[in-house]
């Protein structure tokens, strides 16, 4: 006879599921110097979020990404598409910044400035407000329907789905400008683009922070997976200093306050608040885990405890490997610092940072993009002259007019078929078509196909001339 248990049959069978189902975390509040700081940088976040879309610069909002005019707006830069290379360089700088930060000192980005971490305490925040702390949302939790638990769960509700339109709002006003989207969703008449951003960024936050919470950090955020690759034992990292805790013991163990006790009993008296305060769920006594953000609120709640006990802070903090095992000073953990990767990430930083700065600093305040004209072939005009037809995208990076004079150089005798000289308005792009000439002795003595050329765009009526030279071909045909 086989020796596996018999399975059950009809109703009664075992299901196997690809998902298993969790109980919802109700982190406890904590009050400590990690959680001030936490908030301070959630109200920073938010203020910058929230206030930017509103600040104005000149008649214009400071931050606009207009898409349907092809114009980025920040502050005084006007970008086009063109400077896409701006935006790979951010991802660059913020890449390796992350880099840099999870060497030194873990997930600081995840437990204190990361959107899903801003916007779940917030809603948590809400939801202490209606619910209560801790306790009372596991009691409400279990309770029966009652009125009282009606108006508190719907009142919360309500409130995250405001704030949640708000925050949808706030975004799409980064790319239509917040006044003229406010006043077309008092009027209902707001476009159906914009409709549609603000419902699913409102029900992406919604459902992010009010209900998914930790499962994004420990399922859905790639980061959580690829950390370890750059943790190393020098990394300053949540600890449970397991020398000084263990054995765990009772409050019972201990006696009271400030007197002897047995010295089989470790600082920690095993209350588990630094579970019930942790939003992701773990016991950080048991180690560093990959579901930790390094929030710190476990440091917070601990060191409350340990004053209750008489006994020294840091039970849990941040700390290295390293540190603990050998239990180096603050000094010692701090010349760890400058290792060679963290050397190599703070070196490529700045120098990714210093090259866009003096990209920035050395930009011409327009662009040029030359573009052969295909449907007029190089071609002869009137008296043996060679012609080619150009257009040219002149754009206006300053909110001010401008005026350009354009010319050709390359070729002995190369000339426009008449002078240009173009005005091109604020943030504006102007394209213009050019018709390039070649003298019959110059196109004689050159072999049919393309040959280098420059084309020279000058900016005049300023107090400092500025030039542009963009490359082209010049084709003599057979």
């Amino acid at each position: 006879m086989s020796d596996l248990p018999a399975q059950p049959r009809g109703d009664a069978a075992a299901v196997i599921r690809l998902y298993r189902a969790e109980d919802k975390i109700h982190p406890r509040s904590v009050r400590g110097r990690f959680t001030n700081w936490r908030w301070a940088l959630v109200a920073l976040t938010q203020l910058v979020f929230y206030g930017l879309p509103w600040l104005t610069w000149g008649d214009r909002p400071a931050v606009l990404f207009d898409l349907a005019a092809r114009r980025f707006y920040i502050f005084g830069l006007v970008l086009y598409p063109q400077d896409f290379v701006y935006l790979t360089a951010l991802l660059l700088i913020s890449a390796y910044a992350l880099f840099l930060f999870t060497a030194v000192a873990g997930r600081l980005w995840c437990g204190y400035a990361c959107p899903q971490t801003v916007y779940t305490e917030i809603f948590m925040a809400v939801e202490r407000w209606f619910e209560g702390d801790r306790n009372a949302r596991l009691k409400l939790e279990k309770s029966g329907w009652t009125l009282d638990k009606l108006l508190r769960k719907s009142g919360k509700q309500l409130s995250w789905v405001v704030l949640a339109l708000i925050t949808g709002i706030s975004f799409v006003g980064y790319f239509t400008p917040i006044r003229t989207l406010i006043a077309e969703i008092a009027q209902l008449a707001l476009g159906p683009w914009e409709t549609f951003w603000v419902l699913f960024y409102g029900f992406a936050t919604y459902g992010n922070a009010g209900f998914m919470r930790e499962q994004v950090c420990k399922y859905m955020c790639p980061y959580a997976r690829f950390q370890s690759a750059m943790f190393d034992r020098d990394t300053l990292v949540i600890s449970y200093d397991g020398g000084r805790g263990e054995p765990r013991g009772k409050n019972a163990q201990r006696g009271k306050k400030g007197e002897e006790r047995s010295a089989a009993v470790g600082d920690c008296i095993d209350c588990g608040l630094c579970v019930q305060v942790c939003p992701t769920g773990i016991d950080i006594r048991n180690g560093l885990q990959y579901e930790c953000i390094g929030c710190a609120a476990c440091i917070d709640v601990c060191n409350g405890v340990m004053d209750k006990m008489g006994t020294p802070q840091g039970l849990i903090r941040y700390d290295t490997e390293n540190g603990l095992e050998q239990h180096l000073t603050p000094a010692q953990r701090l010349a760890r610092v400058f290792r060679p990767r963290v050397l190599i990430y703070s070196g490529v930083l700045l120098l990714i940072c210093a090259a866009v700065f003096y990209s920035l600093l050395s930009r011409h305040s327009f662009r040029v993009d030359v573009v052969r004209d295909r449907a007029t072939l190089a071609r002869q005009v009137e008296d043996g002259w060679v012609e080619n037809v150009y257009r040219l995208q002149l754009m206006n990076a300053t909110e001010g007019t401008q005026h350009y004079r354009l010319e050709a150089q390359g070729l002995s005798g190369l000339k426009l078929s008449q002078a240009m000289e173009v005005d091109v308005g604020p943030a504006e792009a102007r394209w213009v078509a050019v018709a390039l000439r070649l003298p019959p002795e110059t196109a004689q003595a050159l072999k049919p196909g393309a040959h280098p050329i420059q084309w020279v765009i000058t900016r005049t009526g300023a107090a400092t001339p500025e030039t542009l030279n963009e490359k082209s071909t010049f084709v003599v045909p057979r």
